[in-house]
């Protein structure tokens, strides 16, 4: 009987013992593959290739977890692990005896005069100390095989993987061999029917046979910190300090309903609780109702709002920063503001913008030279620059471009004094109101702001940026945002960007560097039509894959720099009804407040 013959023994001749028809269809004929050809060192199933293995050799001590690298190789593989007791009594048997063999190799060496023999020495003690334990219970010996099978669409891929098996396994001192004329048997034995065909054991006792368990999961519990969830893997707790880290920035990547807002909101609670202040960027007034119910200020910018940034605003020079560092970098962020205002420039009109800009702070003696510490009280206006350009020559269409926001319907928010103060520990700047094409611009101003209080004053603080991709719309957004996520450590500064249009951040220029800057990642539910960009940036397995596909609100992989686990967001009941986003909850609670 062949190979095809076998296989369809074990998977359809289970289920009944009167014979049947010739012709009657089995269920074995429509599952079983058309064709198996098996060959020397692997086996044809169809079109695809297959190659198996055993490990026929392991070094004098192996640590926790070896197979682990092995598991998370992002190729297709089957690993079957098949342990058999053995007898306690015939082992100390064989081992006695062995014993006495080396013990009378080792005094024969010594009668001769030749020189000790350490590895007969260290194998004399090692079998000493294996049968104390056997006799004292505190051991078992088992016989282990380790068998893998690979695959492959052609034999020089089954190749390339069988290349880096090797590697993996060599760097331990492990090494396997092909199952040779034997590969039938090895398929069998990988497949799920709980078959050891291939009868290829390693004698091993308790203790490293305890190293093989697979599924190794990185802890992230620290003794502070805050916690973010569940780990899914073993139950432990995610307890982690973002300010640990090399920069306490983080990205949140999830569809929409996922559950980033109720993550950030959880993160946010619980920060303020070990005294870290947070301002929070809310393009659609979701944290109003959390700064409500902590005592936090809720700014709400629109064009009608009563609320007004100047965006002429410029930071004192910091630690280790002179006044003309500072003025040069408040200018070329100014310009790139304006470029969005206006709806972009010429190399001409940029050159012109960045003349008048500098001669608008020196007419208020905001100069290199002056005192940073009178800047504030000086600061100019927009309708201030407009002066100034009317002085020059072939400004005419900057300035009637810039009149709307001087002048016309957008002046009462853009042309006015600074009239907030950021001095709560919880404060909110609520966009929603802003109209659609105005959001790049206010969510600009205010981060301009933003960066200007931190730099004002060191003190530990989060910045949540919700859907930056509206900052990444444009160049001039995207670049002043990377350069807050690239500076923040030094200002004890942790920046949380969210966004759930990950396809438009990624293909920006500034992307992928505001990922690598951020030492958490946490990826929530992703799309079918992002989720292979998302593993190929994140280098994701497709367990990891499968995760972000089908898993629930709330639960995706934490990453923490190189450590990363699967993750559940947990919150109390208090805390769930002050971050609750889902509106039938909400509801519920405005039903159950206007009872009482």
């Amino acid at each position: 009987m062949g190979f095809l013959d076998d296989f369809k023994t074990l998977i359809g001749q289970g289920g009944g013992n009167k014979e049947k028809k010739s012709n009657e269809l089995k269920i074995v004929d429509v599952i079983a593959p058309s064709s198996i050809q098996e060959l020397q060192g692997q086996l044809r199933v169809e079109e695809k290739f297959s190659r198996s293995f055993f490990v026929f050799s392991y070094p004098h001590y192996i640590t926790a977890g070896w197979v682990s690298p092995v598991i998370n190789l992002n190729v297709q593989l089957d690993i079957s692990f098949f342990i058999h007791p053995a007898s306690t009594e015939d082992v100390l048997k064989k081992l006695r005896k062995r014993l006495t063999e080396v013990q009378a190799e080792i005094m024969d060496n010594e009668e001769k005069g030749m020189v000790r023999n350490p590895l007969l020495e260290t194998a004399y003690k090692d079998m000493e100390d294996l049968r104390d334990r056997l006799q004292s219970a505190q051991e078992r010996m088992f016989y282990f095989g380790l068998y893998i099978t690979i695959y492959g669409d052609s034999e020089k891929e089954v190749g390339e993987t069988e290349s880096t098996l090797r590697s993996i396994f060599e760097a331990k001192v492990i090494y396997i061999r092909p199952a040779l004329f034997q590969q039938a048997a090895a398929f069998t034995s990988t497949s799920p029917y709980g078959i050891d065909v291939l009868q290829t054991h390693t004698p091993m006792n308790t203790e490293p046979l305890s190293s093989i368990f697979p599924f190794i999961s990185f802890d992230l519990t620290s003794s502070d910190g805050v916690l973010y969830g569940v780990n899914k893997h073993n139950r432990s707790l995610v307890l982690f300090d973002r300010f640990s880290m090399e920069n306490a920035n983080a990205v949140v990547f999830g569809t929409s309903g996922a559950g980033k807002s109720y993550l950030v909101k959880l993160d946010i609670l619980r920060s303020l609780m070990s005294g870290v202040d947070v301002i929070i960027v809310d393009p659609e007034n979701e944290y109003k109702t959390l700064a409500e119910s902590v005592g936090g200020s809720f700014f709400s910018i629109s064009l009608g709002s009563s609320h007004q940034i100047n965006p002429f605003d410029i930071p004192v020079p910091g630690e280790g920063e002179t006044p003309s560092e500072v003025l040069r970098t408040n200018t070329i962020n100014l310009v790139g503001l304006l470029r969005i205002m206006l709806g972009g420039l010429s190399p001409e009109e940029d050159a012109l913008i960045d003349q008048a800009i500098t001669e608008t702070y020196a007419a208020r003696d905001i100069t290199a030279e002056s005192d940073p510490s009178t800047w504030a009280e000086k600061v100019p206006l927009l309708s201030d620059l407009e002066q100034v350009l009317e002085s020059m020559e072939g400004t005419r269409p900057l300035i009637l471009r810039l009149r709307r926001f001087t002048r016309g319907t957008y002046s009462n928010f853009f042309n006015q004094h600074t009239n907030i103060s950021v001095d709560n520990n919880l404060t909110v700047f609520g966009i929603r109101d802003l109209e659609e094409e105005m959001r790049p611009i206010g969510m600009f101003i205010i981060m301009r702001y933003i960066w200007k209080v931190v730099t004002s004053s060191m003190r530990k603080r989060l910045f949540v940026i919700d859907e930056a991709w509206i900052m990444m719309q444009n160049e001039d957004g995207a670049s002043f945002l990377f350069g807050l996520v690239k500076r923040a450590r030094k200002y004890w500064l942790g920046v949380t960007t969210i966004t759930q249009d990950v396809s438009d951040f990624m293909q920006s220029n500034y992307g992928k560097p505001i990922v690598t800057n951020s030492a958490l990642k946490i990826l929530l539910k992703q799309s079918s039509a992002v989720i292979d960009m998302i593993q190929e940036v994140f280098n994701l397995t497709e367990e990891e894959k499968f995760i972000l596909l089908e898993g629930e609100v709330g639960e995706g992989i934490f990453f923490a720099g190189q450590k990363h686990v699967a993750i559940k967001i947990t919150a109390s009941y208090t805390e769930d009804q002050i971050i609750t986003s889902s509106p039938e909850e909400i509801e519920k609670m405005k039903r159950a407040k206007a009872r009482f």
